[in-house]
């Protein structure tokens, strides 16, 4: 068996930046240990499987250790092979995941993602943040225990920061966000996975569901211009419509071959 497969550099206009994810695409669902075998060869931060049931898309995201609810880059990816090499004549297409139905759309030279928004809680782990970033955040929330949000007071902060992952890893959330207002952008941000392999992503499109509500209330503004400040870097051009954010980006081709399960 071959599976056509496509490596993806997400959020990027050149090679080398943003956030590489593969896009594998199957006639039916294999068994999730297999797709999770695949995912963990991939050895990307994400890899993306679609499948085409007549006209009816599903996808579904696996890092190399577990699979996800959502994963920003990797369907902007996934968008970029479809409107490109799949499908050529679509311009939107409706996905059917694990958080109902998104869609995406291709717009002259971006593609926009149309993801929910998240609620925020405040959070009171004020003490293992502060030892595990060495500074003293702003404010802090939470999001169920899916993710933190930690705002610091500007963009060098939040681009010199160097966690201390064994402290970070003791909190009770899977991924961890720091944010400040941008020089160039209207906000910057970081995003830490301490208990996965690739501790750092390159660029989160799921954290601005939770960023682009923060930074719109703040700015008052409903479009905003985002950063990830991570090694490979990354730009996303967000909208506020309600309970839904717009998440807009550019991706390039790495890669394309086929995965071959016969051996």
């Amino acid at each position: 068996m071959e599976i056509q497969t496509y490596f993806v550099d997400a959020f990027a206009s050149q090679l080398f930046r943003g956030n590489p994810a593969a896009v594998c695409i199957l006639e039916k669902w294999l068994s999730d240990e297999m797709l999770q075998s695949i995912a963990m060869e991939n050895h990307l931060p994400a890899t993306a499987f679609l499948v085409n049931d007549n006209g009816k898309f599903e996808i579904r995201w696996f890092t190399p250790e577990y699979e996800i609810d959502l994963c920003g880059h990797g369907t902007l990816a996934m968008g970029y092979v479809v409107f490109n090499y799949l499908h050529p004549s679509l311009k939107r297409i409706d996905l059917h995941s694990r958080q109902g139905l998104l869609s995406v759309k291709q717009d002259e030279k971006l593609i926009t993602l149309d993801f929910p928004t998240k609620s925020l809680d405040v959070c009171s782990q004020i003490n293992l943040i502060e030892k595990s970033l060495g500074c003293t955040p702003v404010e802090l929330y939470q999001h169920k225990s899916e993710r933190c949000l930690i705002i610091l007071d500007n963009e060098d902060q939040v681009r010199d920061v160097k966690p201390n992952l064994q402290v970070l890893s003791e909190l009770p959330y899977r991924g961890i966000i720091i944010t400040s207002r941008g020089k160039e952008a209207d906000f910057v941000s970081r995003v830490f996975y301490p208990k996965k392999l690739i501790w750092e992503d390159a660029v989160t499109g799921s954290s601005h569901c939770l960023l682009v509500p923060y930074w719109s209330k703040q700015l008052h503004k409903t479009k905003l211009h985002s950063r990830q400040l991570s090694q490979r870097s990354g730009d996303l051009f967000c909208e506020l419509v309600k309970d839904r954010v717009f998440i807009s980006g550019t991706a390039v081709l790495y890669l394309k071959g086929m995965i071959n399960l016969i051996g």
